[in-house]
């Protein structure tokens, strides 16, 4: 993923400083300020094409955090959209994020990580649904274009999560490519839980699995393994607006 916090970490936590330790602490921190705490709205740390490019995992998530902070408290710049930077795109995109989100129109990721023009390589399919071309779009974020980071992002409230809850369930025939949707959900579906919570419950869970089938891609694993590359999960919370991190 204000930031790509733990899942359940206390929204209380002091904002900027935990903001800035997390995300800088190495690999097994990364993306603990992206929901640790308070107001932080502080200033972004690079400017787009007027400013250095995030080439690390932990400098990508510190971006990242820093723009959700100013998304759910309302001080969005909404970076990079000058005449400038339009002219310079021209030439060439160096994103330094690819998200993978749902395709419901309340997650925009340029939106809720305050982004703009030539930041982030967004894919989007409903559930976070892996296929071919959702697969072979990533990689070419992280092959060619060489980001270090890939955000796995689920949201409170997965309209495709709960329609392949009911499905799993028996209470709702779902037709042709939406039965497809609901397969591939299928196995983050908890029955021993009750409805919301299984949900919920749910939500999270097909952001693990498709997280961990995305960090064992041949294309990508040994990025993971050599630190050059993370791929991380998270939600979006509507209610809040902020990004947890999902371990």
């Amino acid at each position: 993923m204000s930031v790509l916090a733990e899942q359940h970490r206390a929204d209380g936590t002091p904002g900027r400083r935990r903001l800035v330790r997390g995300a800088l602490t190495g690999a097994l921190a990364l993306g603990a300020g992206l929901a640790a705490g308070g107001g932080s709205t502080g200033g972004s740390t690079r400017t787009g094409l007027n400013g250095p490019r995030p080439d690390t995992p932990e400098a990508a998530l510190l971006e990242l955090s820093v723009g959700n902070a100013r998304w759910r408290t309302f001080h969005e710049r909404h970076p990079d959209a000058t005449r400038t930077v339009r002219q310079a795109l021209v030439g060439g995109q160096h994103p330094f994020a690819v998200i993978l989100g749902c395709v419901d129109s309340r997650v925009p990721p340029e939106l809720v990580f305050d982004q703009g023009l030539g930041d982030l390589m967004t894919v989007r399919s409903a559930g976070e649904v892996l296929d071919d071309a959702v697969l072979g779009s990533i990689a070419f974020g992280v092959v060619e274009l060489a980001i270090p980071l890939v955000v796995v992002l689920g949201h409170q409230s997965c309209g495709a999560v709960t329609a392949a809850v009911r499905a799993a369930e028996g209470l709702e025939q779902l037709p042709g490519h939406l039965r497809y949707l609901a397969e591939q959900i299928r196995p983050a579906v908890d029955r021993t839980l009750s409805r919301d919570a299984r949900v919920d419950a749910a939500v999270t869970q097909n952001v693990r699995l498709v997280r961990s089938r995305l960090a064992a891609e041949p294309d990508l694993a040994a990025r993971v393994a050599a630190g050059r590359l993370a791929v991380v999960g998270a939600r979006y919370e509507l209610t809040s607006q902020r990004v947890r991190r999902i371990r």
